[in-house]
């Protein structure tokens, strides 16, 4: 089992800039087979948005996705942990914040980002959410 979250983060996630559009972002979210991206501007690390934002916040409000900035429907209330964190750290945090992902820092730089499941799979792979978690892709 899992650790620390160094090894349990997904490595590398999708950041495009806050100007991209969410018709970029969803075509990243296909292409990588991911359901969120971190989104950061000038650099910086300033939000996430995920596939449901981009159905809550984009399409069913009528926004034109290929003219809609994904930095003007972000979450920017990002809850982080360090890279070296326990995922009963993890766990803890995404409870008391009530979110579902987070990304994953080293001395301030993104080097990863813990989902709901991930935890899930560490902490009870024969769990429900663990066994869904841990299943192929079937797209």
């Amino acid at each position: 089992m899992a650790q620390t979250l160094r090894e349990l983060m997904t490595p590398h996630p999708v950041i495009p800039d806050a100007t991209a559009t969410v018709e970029q972002a969803a075509q990243r979210m296909r292409d990588d087979d991911v359901g969120d991206v971190l989104v950061q501007e000038n650099g910086e690390l300033c939000g996430i948005v995920t596939d449901r934002d981009l159905v809550v916040r984009c399409l069913a409000e009528q926004e034109d996705p290929s003219e809609t900035a994904i930095g003007e429907l972000c979450s920017e209330e990002l809850v982080t942990v360090e890279v070296d964190a326990s995922v009963e750290e993890a766990v803890l945090l995404m409870t008391r914040h009530a979110v579902r992902r987070v990304p994953v820092l080293e001395a301030g730089l993104v080097l990863g980002i813990v989902s709901l499941g991930d935890l899930a799979i560490a902490r009870d792979p024969e769990s429900a959410l663990g066994r869904i978690s841990a299943a192929a892709s079937t797209r």
